[in-house]
């Protein structure tokens, strides 16, 4: 009995199979509007529509792309002032040489470019409190002195934004940004296309130095320590620049200038008895010199991309315990390169740390900070 119905359902069953696909086939288009439509229904308002914010993102990576293919100064800070375009009416630049800040060029304030060599004042408004505090500051026109406004005339809603470029930890340029007639400003996006500026800024720096470095030399220079720029000189795309207006105002000290404590004097003199490295071979000489060049780039580049993080953890004396992943790989790396050779007894890594990132002040490190 029980093989009669099987055998009876496998004569059946293709037919059913077949009515169903024809149903089904008959309907899905009709299904498949009505799932879309439910889900579609679900979402969250302006869900059926790519978010604004995303495709602002996109423009954004565009825009530091931009910037950072630029291969000279020059090009990375003209991409500044172009993709800076996009999120405000109008844009300029101003160099920063001691203590004075003078128009450099800009975007959106006609085509004779009025901006060039124009005295920022530093002196009070939003300019000072960016120039002084390294923060973005926002701002009315009218705090930008009664010069200012003569000269560019206010935009539309009369705000404007004022944004520090760092460059080894002091303010190179000024950034000024506003409306214009329609008054679109876009705070966020510009501190992020300054803040990538500078970045793009130092590494491209940090890259030209190793470059250097690395490249085969006479004897004669091998044997000499090149010094570490400090932002005086700093290949900076303003050295031609000089300011046409001197001001008073004293240039804010670093939280922590990069500064390298040797003179041409020493350099060129033959090795004496305070050298430490006066009593090794020249090679080995040479060897512990680029060891020390090496451990002071892999801290300037601990430092280039957690400057936050630095500030808080001199502030609370955690310093090692915030960077400890970059430290230790940046450690590796060095003993990959050094661990080895003659100059392995000397620590230099360690001793940047602590004269680059503590300040000298081994108790910023942190307890846990091992040398």
């Amino acid at each position: 009995m029980a093989e009669q119905q099987a055998s009876r359902q496998n004569q059946i069953r293709p037919v059913v199979e077949q009515a169903i696909a024809q149903v089904l086939q008959n309907y899905l288009p009709q299904i498949q509007a009505q799932i879309v439509q439910q889900v579609l229904d679900a979402m969250p308002p302006g869900g059926d529509n790519p978010p604004a914010a995303a495709a602002n993102s996109g423009a954004l990576v565009q825009a530091v792309a931009k910037i950072h293919a630029g291969t000279t100064q020059k090009e990375i800070l003209r991409a500044l002032l172009d993709a800076g375009g996009d999120y405000c009416a109008r844009i300029a630049l101003f160099v920063v040489k001691s203590g004075a800040a003078s128009g450099w060029q800009s975007r959106g304030f006609g085509d004779d470019d009025p901006v060039k060599d124009f005295p920022l004042d530093l002196g009070g408004g939003p300019a000072a409190h960016s120039y002084h505090n390294r923060v973005v500051s926002p701002g009315n026109i009218a705090e930008m002195g009664a010069q200012f406004g003569q000269q560019f005339g206010a935009p539309a809603n009369e705000q404007v934004l004022l944004l520090p470029l760092l460059l080894k930890d002091k303010v190179a340029a000024m950034v000024y940004a506003d409306g214009g007639e329609d008054g679109a400003l876009d705070s966020d996006s510009l501190e992020l296309l300054v803040m990538a500026t500078s970045a793009w800024l130092e590494v491209a720096s940090l890259r030209k130095q190793a470059s250097k470095e690395e490249s085969s030399m006479p004897r004669a220079e091998m044997t000499t320590s090149a010094p570490v720029q400090s932002v005086s000189s700093f290949s900076d795309p303003f050295a031609a620049h000089a300011p046409k207006h001197v001001a008073s105002i004293p240039e804010p000290e670093p939280a922590a200038e990069v500064v390298e404590v040797a003179s041409a004097h020493a350099a060129a003199a033959p090795a004496a008895a305070t050298d430490p490295l006066a009593a090794l071979s020249p090679e080995d000489a040479d060897t512990h010199r680029k060891a020390q060049r090496f451990a002071r780039l892999l801290v300037d580049e601990i430092k280039l991309y957690n400057q936050a993080k630095v500030a808080e953890g001199r502030r609370h004396k955690d310093l090692y315990d915030r960077l400890k992943e970059d430290i230790e790989k940046s450690r590796g790396t060095y003993s990959k390169r050094y661990g080895n050779t003659a100059a392995a007894s000397a620590d230099y890594f360690s001793a940047e740390l602590l004269r680059s990132l503590a300040e000298d002040d081994a108790s910023i490190m942190g307890v846990n900070f091992r040398r």
